[in-house]
């Protein structure tokens, strides 16, 4: 197709109702281990189910995410026996991913817990929390006076002594289970205000204690342990590392071979929205995950921290919105250039791991941001076609509830609440299918 073309094929396409999945509640979205962390921007499962449904055949498969994030395609391949490989440069992403997709025999995982849970309250001494106790807080030193600056003293040193706790579990697995827990629960156990898009703190917060937090979720997590448990087939339990390959890296350059996957299915991150390493920041400080955090944001696609500045753009359509933007803010407008580059790097990895005949599968919603339409869906189908793909379907969906602002103020372009907003940020979303002939 041509640019015209596509534009108009978009232009064209109904959102089709059946995608939505509306019907389904925050119980069938949330089901296993899809609530083990919290995760901005994350699609359901039933999508990905859906599309596994109507493109793989058999029983054998090998699925990707090149952007796993928190491993909903990962664990989605993993209930249905498929092998299931995945990137993202976020560590905490990969995490999250590598507990999620691991289903541990229920039995041994409620004594793990309920051992780790006595030591943590065995620390409580005349009625005061880790008085006396000869455990010392973990706190990597690296990192203490940004943790100072999220965490009142006593929250702190609680949080320090579980995962003293943590790190001296033997089981991997159960040590990453252990850990996913204890990331999620930072957000809240600190003074961060939730409320905001943006890290900021909130100094009339009253954090929830951190053993509270973490007794809570981990009982949670137990409970979708034992339901994932249940689906995974038995092949799969008696060897998980034979059947999911993750890695921390980029998607540009993932380490699965040529020729090798049946289907790929990813969110790609959205340009000028998020910034991951940002939002994630608490779990990458008090997990000791970066040196530097400043350097560990500009590795994050989507970021205003890359620039391609030398390189020209390859669709059409991509740069036509780069071009408009430039009247608004050059800076921006940079911003935009980047993300199309390197998801136009992506499309090429998507096309070399794939069999022939085989599809990929993007999420992505269309926007507006000071003023200009930002058209990543079409941008994203032309960059398909260059790197050798066929269009193969445009599927439009309605977002009914969805982990993401959905309003911006056009002018300037930041996430708004509803009543300050004059624009949908992602009302819809599309997603787009390229096969390798």
């Amino acid at each position: 197709m041509s640019p015209d073309q596509i534009l108009e094929w978009f232009d064209q396409t109904g959102a089709d109702q059946s995608w939505s999945f509306s019907e389904c509640k925050p119980s069938d979205t949330g089901k296993w281990t899809h609530g083990y962390h919290r995760y901005p921007a994350k699609f359901i499962p039933q999508l990905v189910e859906r599309l596994m449904d109507e493109y793989i055949e058999g029983e054998s498969a090998s699925v990707n995410d090149p952007f796993m994030g928190c491993g909903t395609t990962i664990v989605s391949a993993v209930s249905r026996g498929f092998h299931a490989s995945g990137t993202d440069i976020n560590k905490v992403a990969h995490l999250i991913t590598g507990a999620k997709a691991r289903a541990l025999p229920p039995g041994d995982l409620d004594k793990k817990i309920n051992a780790f849970l006595s030591k943590v309250w065995s620390l409580e001494e005349n009625g005061r929390l880790f008085s006396g106790s000869q455990i010392e807080p973990y706190i990597p030193e690296k990192h203490k006076e940004r943790i100072d600056y999220w965490f009142t003293k006593s929250a702190r040193d609680e949080l320090g002594k579980i995962l003293a706790l943590i790190r001296n579990e033997t089981d991997s697995s159960v040590k990453s289970f252990l850990l996913v827990a204890f990331s999620h629960v930072l957000k809240t156990c600190s003074i961060w205000n939730q409320g905001s898009t943006k890290p900021t703190r909130d100094f009339k917060k009253r954090p929830t204690p951190p053993r509270d937090a973490v007794k809570r979720h981990l009982l949670k997590m137990q409970k979708g342990n034992l339901q994932f448990y249940d689906v995974v087939p038995s092949h799969v339990k008696e060897d998980p590392n034979g059947h999911v390959n993750i890695q921390v890296g980029s998607a540009e350059a993932q380490n699965v071979p040529d020729n090798s996957v049946d289907l790929i299915v990813s969110s790609s991150p959205y340009v000028t929205s998020y910034e991951y390493a940002d939002l994630h920041q608490l779990s990458t400080l008090w997990l000791n995950l970066a040196d530097d955090l400043k350097e560990y944001r500009k590795e994050f696609i989507g970021t205003s921290y890359r620039r391609h500045s030398l390189k020209p753009l390859d669709s059409r359509i991509a740069s036509n919105i780069v071009r408009e933007m430039k009247k608004k803010s050059a800076k921006t407008a940079e911003e935009i250039k980047a993300f199309f580059i390197d998801m136009q790097k992506v499309f090429d990895e998507s096309y070399r791991i794939l069999k022939p005949g085989g599809r990929c599968c993007y999420v992505i919603g269309n926007t507006k941001l000071k003023g200009v339409s930002i058209l990543n869906g079409e941008a994203f189908a032309e960059a398909l076609q260059i790197s050798g793909f066929k269009l193969d379907r445009l599927i439009k969906r309605v977002i009914p509830l969805k982990i993401l602002p959905q309003s911006r103020d056009e002018k300037t372009g930041r996430f708004a609440s509803r009543d300050k907003a004059d624009s949908e940020a992602y009302p819809t979303e599309y997603i787009v299918l390229g096969l390798k002939e």
